[in-house]
């Protein structure tokens, strides 16, 4: 009984040493993704979003939320940077439920990017098309 008790808390602490690494590696994975969707780098994106899905099994919207760039979130930087190619594939591969909930500030990403006078953007309008 006592090894099975051992054996059970060993295990569940190795779980734990296991997902702390894999969190951190994960953060390391994303690292640059900023400068990618800055340098509207649309084939490089897609390699780094495809490795992060194929080696932690997480999608875009698992990982968006926690990923800011200067306090932006990544479409919105898109946005700003004017990464026409890079904004469009995040915003195709975004769930739309996702597109329409506020981000950290409390603004849609709709109402973000009327508050910035962006909407003639071609980004804007493939998320006008999504939502």
């Amino acid at each position: 009984m006592l090894k099975i008790v051992k054996t059970s808390i060993s295990i569940a602490a190795l779980s734990f040493i296991f997902a702390g690494q894999a969190q951190a590696d994960v953060n390391e994975a994303l690292k640059n993704i900023c400068t990618i969707v800055q340098a509207d780098d649309k084939g490089e994106l897609r390699k780094k979003m495809k490795m992060v899905e194929s080696d932690y099994r997480l999608k875009l919207q698992d990982y968006y939320t926690s990923v800011s760039c200067g306090g932006e979130s990544l479409i919105r930087t898109a946005f700003k940077a004017g990464a026409v190619e890079t904004g469009e594939l995040l915003v195709k591969k975004m769930p739309k439920s996702q597109l329409n909930s506020p981000e950290a500030d409390g603004l849609t990403l709709r109402a973000w990017v009327s508050e910035q006078g962006l909407m003639d953007s071609p980004i804007a309008t493939v998320l006008n098309e999504r939502i």
